[in-house]
């Protein structure tokens, strides 16, 4: 039990013993970021769950493939198959091309995962990178009689594939509830059902995005990208395909049907998603103004933040809950969270300059074996910081005197938190540098939302002082569309 790993798989609904198909080589595929927009907070839990089981399978001794991808078409704003593509939308908003847009918001979330210390996948393949795949894969549903043309659209055929197949069975969803749950077919009577999705879109010239295909000039439905792009760098079956619990239905059902539909066979064999964030006890939708960016949280530029949080405290916080389980945003949370992982960290350092004894007082010897116990259990990190913080206790102990540690005892307590702390839970021990680091990225925005301020007021004496005095001491603010920042001068 101590050396095996199990898993919760979303498709049986149970908790299993994970067994590569190919050990000791494990594919594995999450569904990335769509690149219109900067990462808010509901990026980081996939990102920071994925990364974990991707840092404890190496920790395993598996070779894995870490396949995510980019969406930077298809991903429409309307829920069937309607409205305009969220890329291009934004592209037209900022006059750019979409290739410019998808760019720059992509090179944003590299640096938000970066700050969440979160390791880039071995491969990060782009939608657009992919079309000729993608028309493959229609042609073989098409061949296999799961899909039709409609007006140089395609659109897989869910009736006839629940013939031979369970759609919706990712889920749990009833066909028959699908149906009687969704409105009638109105601007997209093209379709058999309404419950048929888009595997290629017609595009007219106008389109910014579109490719020659069979059907015409169009572009790929947002499903398709997943099925293709994951059986093209695992195979046509692979160990793990995670993601969040939002995307379960329609787009995880969906893609089991066209891969079932295009390749005969289920390409996933153990499914895993993460469960939702809220913010201050309320679902985050932008209505409600409690959608917040990273580099919010990291500049505390957001009305419901009180403060900067360090994305090492964001990464604890989400640690702090099963993955599994909702977790709750608050700025109370995110400081009492704060103190737990200084508490962690202060500790750390502590152990690299404690001396040994030659014997021990305290008792270690069950610590290791903890730690793995509750990881192998689904990856329960809740549990891992708390067998963590025994160790805090051992640690303290020793430092104040009042216990003794061996030689040996000692190796093995700097192993478990060299191991769990930082290579497996990706706990980054901040420096004071770093601490300086916020400081001075807290003092400075104060700076300029005084600034603006003062701009906003037509106070242009105080808004040049401040620049001027600034400049003195080798500091330029940028002024720009989106409000001013400020950088180091060379």
């Amino acid at each position: 039990m101590a050396n095996e790993l199990f898993v919760y798989n979303t498709l049986i609904r149970k908790k299993v013993k994970f067994e590569p198909l190919n050990p000791p080589f494990v594919g594995m595929y999450v569904c990335g970021p769509t690149v219109y927009s900067h990462a808010h907070l509901g990026n980081a839990r996939p990102a920071i769950t994925f990364d974990i089981l991707y840092r404890y399978l190496n920790f395993l001794g598996y070779k894995v493939r870490y396949v995510s991808n980019i969406t930077d078409v298809g991903h429409l704003e309307g829920d069937t198959d309607d409205g305009e593509d969220k890329l291009i939308k934004k592209a037209k908003l900022e006059k750019l091309e979409p290739m410019e847009i998808a760019q720059q918001f992509m090179n944003s979330y590299h640096e938000d995962m970066a700050a969440l210390n979160v390791i880039r996948p071995n491969i990060e393949p782009r939608a657009t990178g992919h079309i000729p795949e993608q028309i493959e894969m229609i042609e073989k549903i098409m061949q296999n009689g799961y899909a039709y043309e409609a007006n140089g659209s395609v659109y897989f055929d869910v009736n006839t594939y629940n013939t031979d197949h369970n759609y919706g069975e990712l889920s749990g969803r009833d066909i028959e509830d699908l149906i009687s749950g969704t409105r009638e077919l109105t601007s997209q009577d093209e379709k058999k059902s309404s419950l048929d999705f888009a595997l290629w879109k017609k595009a007219d010239q106008t389109h910014l995005m579109r490719w020659n295909s069979p059907w015409g000039l169009g572009f790929p439905g947002w499903h398709l990208e997943c099925s293709v792009m994951s059986t093209k760098y695992l195979g046509d079956e692979f160990d793990i395909h995670g993601g969040g619990l939002d995307l379960l239905f329609p787009h995880h059902d969906c893609e089991i049907a066209q891969s079932m539909g295009g390749l005969k066979c289920k390409s996933v064999k153990y499914w895993m998603h993460n469960n939702m964030l809220t913010m201050n006890g309320q679902k985050m939708a932008k209505s409600l103004g409690n959608t917040i960016t990273l580099k919010q949280f990291f500049t505390g530029e957001h009305d419901m933040l009180e403060r900067t949080y360090h994305p090492m405290i964001i990464r604890f916080l989400i640690l702090q809950a099963h993955y599994r389980s909702t977790l709750d945003f608050s700025n109370e949370a995110l400081q009492a969270a704060e103190k737990g992982y200084n508490k962690l960290v202060e500790a750390y350092k502590t152990l690299q300059s404690l001396s040994s004894s030659d014997k021990s007082t305290v008792d270690i010897k069950n610590l290791e074996g903890d730690c793995r116990k509750v990881m192998n259990d689904d990856l329960n990190t809740p549990m891992l910081i708390a067998n963590l913080f025994e160790g805090v206790k051992i640690i303290n102990s020793v430092n104040d005197k009042k216990e003794t540690i061996s030689a040996e005892d000692l190796s093995e307590l700097k192993s478990i938190f060299d191991n769990y702390l930082v290579s497996i839970l990706g706990l980054k021990v901040i420096s004071s540098d770093d601490k300086n680091d916020d400081v001075m990225d807290g003092l400075m925005n104060l700076i300029l939302e005084i600034r603006d301020e003062a701009r906003t007021k037509k106070d242009f004496d105080t808004s040049d002082k401040i620049r001027d005095q600034l400049n003195k001491i080798n500091l330029e603010i940028k002024d720009g569309k989106d409000g001013s920042n400020w950088v180091w001068k060379n």
